[in-house]
């Protein structure tokens, strides 16, 4: 390096700028890549990253840097993260490097705090209020002044006089205390023969180092997590500071994964998600970046932490929607799973019963290994399915569970079992109308139907949030009493469920549940006979008890315009139904249709995977979607309709000619207007072997759009609402 006043630097602010800066750097200051710096930004002063040292001062005039900002440097994998994910994404890196500096506390030293333990001495008198504190110490072991005292039931007096006795003595902790080590060599389940087979093969991938991808494909139950904790211990016992990360699609999920964790790592891991506060991702955020985190269980968001030696990346149910982020910064946690690995030559695990068709394409072209699980372990048997044709066999008027399912529920409370109704669909009823004059209710400045919350009286928009007491006058007519839920949602399966068997101990789980973490441990240990759940009740959770589980609308999914409809479908019953018959007590699957002659859900009862994936692989090959060709949607925002199509019609005219790009629209999407924005979309699809970001970025340079229009792009889109 040049001499200290010699050189400049180039900063990238996590702002949405098109490049980094470049600022000289003062004769007295040492910087490096990677470091956090304050530096002048038009009028004010704003923290950035160090992205690239240039020597000599540069032909223009700079402005210094301000200083350091302190924090561990952001290492140099993740730099190159932001950096080929704002190219894919046609992003600014600024915007993504916003999403990697989500705790800016984090770059400051752990706070500390005084607390107090027992000494070895004895006060000079012994009073009433001074018992009741050391007696609070003894049972707390260590506690705050104000924690003992409120314990003790004393002011804080009373401690600061034991403090002066050598009663008790102070001490400074650090309020964010490091994360425990995992210990390789703790004792896992006993394997099977399968099991242990798919973990050698993981075994041997982790000790070939650099970057190994592998899908492991097990069906519902197999031990998937138990083999991919044999690898994470390979990869422990052979580097002592490496640092893993386990992706998991819902936050409800964690804890169950740390409950096994820990017993087997006989650690807790870091934590990161939405949910956790801000103290907790302080924390985490810090240890990860010190690399004293050397384990952590999180979100999609996870991957954009700070890991300065990730050696190991899992991404469990990894087929899961959920892991594609629409708003904001839109990008598949799956597949950017996969980039993080090759660029900190890392291994990554993808792991799900149900693979996504893009998975099982890299597989089938060698560039994942594929590591099958064909059979759950010991006595436990795959759930047998079948279905009930609503045709035949319709439920009552009024009603939603037909009557085979309500007597193959009846037969299994009888048994001492427990029942599974699941629905995708939350609240009390979908939709919500006058019987007078038809009028709906619908959301204000969309065009999304109020769903009923029965529970607590309002209509919900799901889309916006949006909520109000159901009223009791119909807005359109003004009739009284006149409005009427249309369709079941959770809450009037559980009512049903309650009516038909009034002895039967009925809960609902969905992500409206306030005490999810609860209601899955009484599940687990028999204390609710039937179930009644959305999506999130279908993953990775492991009820002993449950043997029947009944899809209440199989066909939920199947219709629309979306190309994955079907392998969701798929997917959802599979999980749904893989929940049945998980211990020693065999387990059955009902699914109520009006389509049982589907594909979907044929191959679903048949048992046949591979024939279900070979119609879908073929009709996306025919079509040139995804895996076989590229999608990206363009998105056109604006409060003035007619802005809005000129704007959308003037940016479809300008696209670049090219060779295997098909542009369709601009199309009012099925959600044309949110919160008072009308919306467009261009729909694009282009031939696999052409560079759909570069097309984009090259197509967004000759268009200007005014700032009453807002557009934004995403490559591989998931949703088409």
């Amino acid at each position: 390096m040049t001499e200290a006043s010699e050189y400049r630097v180039s900063i990238l602010f996590p702002l949405p700028l098109p490049e980094p800066f470049d600022y000289l750097v003062p004769a007295e200051m040492v910087l490096q890549p990677g470091d956090h710096v304050r530096a002048p930004l038009g009028k004010r002063s704003a923290r950035g990253v160090v992205w690239a040292v240039k020597a000599g001062p540069g032909e223009r005039k700079l402005k210094p840097v301000e200083g350091p900002a302190g924090g561990p440097p952001l290492p140099a994998g993740i730099r190159r993260f932001v950096d080929w994910l704002a190219r894919y994404l046609v992003q600014s890196p600024g915007i993504v490097l916003r999403s990697v500096l989500r705790s800016t506390d984090a770059l400051k030293p752990s706070p500390t705090e005084t607390v107090y333990l027992r000494g070895t001495g004895e006060p000079d008198r012994m009073t009433d209020a001074r018992q009741r504190v050391i007696d609070a110490i003894m049972a707390l072991e260590e506690a705050s002044a104000a924690d003992l005292a409120r314990e003790a039931g004393v002011t804080a007096s009373v401690v600061k006089g034991l403090v002066k006795s050598g009663a008790l003595t102070e001490q400074l902790r650090l309020v964010d205390a490091p994360f425990d080590d995992p210990d390789p060599e703790g004792e896992g389940l006993t394997l099977t023969a399968m099991q242990a087979e798919a973990a050698g093969v993981l075994r041997r991938l982790a000790r070939a180092g650099g970057f190994q991808a592998a899908l492991l494909d097990g069906v519902t139950g197999s031990g998937k997590t138990e083999v991919y904790f044999e690898a994470i211990a390979e990869i422990l016992r052979r580097e002592p500071d490496a640092q893993i990360l386990i992706m998991l699609p819902e936050i409800a999920l964690t804890e169950a994964v740390l409950s096994r964790f820990e017993a087997r790592f006989g650690a807790e891991p870091a934590l990161w998600h939405s949910g956790a506060g801000p103290k907790a991702r302080r924390r985490t955020w810090r240890e990860v970046a010190e690399g004293r985190a050397r384990i952590v269980v999180g979100a999609r968001s996870s991957l954009f932490l700070p890991f300065p030696n990730l050696r190991m990346i899992v991404v469990d149910e990894e087929h899961d929607p959920t892991y594609k982020q629409d708003e904001g910064l839109p990008y598949q946690g799956r597949d950017l799973a996969v980039v993080r690995a090759k660029i900190e030559a890392a291994m990554v695990i993808l792991a799900s019963a149900t693979p996504s068709l893009e998975s099982l394409a890299n597989a089938q072209a060698g560039r994942y290994v594929h590591v099958r699980l064909a059979a759950r372990p010991g006595t436990a048997i795959l759930p047998e399915i079948d279905t009930i044709d609503l045709r035949e066999h319709p439920a009552e008027k009024g009603r939603w569970m037909s009557p085979p399912l309500i007597e193959a529920v009846r037969e299994t409370l009888e048994r001492g079992e427990q029942s599974l109704l699941y629905l995708n669909r939350r609240g009390y009823a979908p939709l919500v109308l006058c019987r007078t004059c038809g009028h709906r209710m619908v959301s204000p400045d969309t065009q999304s139907y109020l769903v009923e919350h029965r529970y607590t009286g309002r209509l919900v928009c799901h889309v916006t949030g949006f909520s109000m007491p159901k009223p009791k006058h119909c807005p359109g007519c003004n009739a009284e009493d006149s409005l009427t839920s249309i369709g079941p949602g959770v809450e009037r399966v559980a009512e049903e469920a309650k009516l038909t068997f009034p002895e039967a101990r009925v809960e609902i789980y969905s992500s409206d549940s306030r005490a999810g973490a609860e209601i899955v441990a009484a599940m687990e240990r028999g204390e609710i006979d039937i179930l009644v759940g959305t999506q999130i009740a279908a993953k990775g959770h492991n009820f002993p008890g449950l043997t029947l589980v009944g899809v209440i609308d199989a066909d939920l999914g199947l219709a629309g315009g979306d190309p994955r409809a079907g392998e969701r479908t798929f997917q959802t019953l599979v999980q749904v139904a893989g929940r049945a018959g998980r211990a020693e007590r065999p387990g059955r699957a009902l699914l109520q249709t009006h389509q049982p002659e589907h594909d979907a859900i044929q191959a679903l009862i048949a048992g046949d995977r591979d024939a279900f994936l070979d119609m879908e692989f073929m009709v996306r090959e025919s079509l040139g979607l995804p895996p076989f060709g590229r999608l990206a949607a363009i998105g056109f925002m604006s409060m003035n309709l007619e802005t809005l199509d000129r704007v959308a019609n003037d940016y479809a005219a300008k696209a670049p000619n090219s060779e295997g790009i098909e542009i369709w629209g601009p199309a009012e999407p099925p959600r044309a207007m949110i919160r008072g924005w009308y919306r467009r979309r261009i729909l694009v699809r282009a031939d696999k072997e052409i560079d759909i970001s570069a097309y984009l970025r090259a197509w967004s340079i000759r268009v200007k759009t005014p700032p009453s229009v807002r557009v934004s792009i995403d490559v591989e889109p998931y949703s088409f609402i």
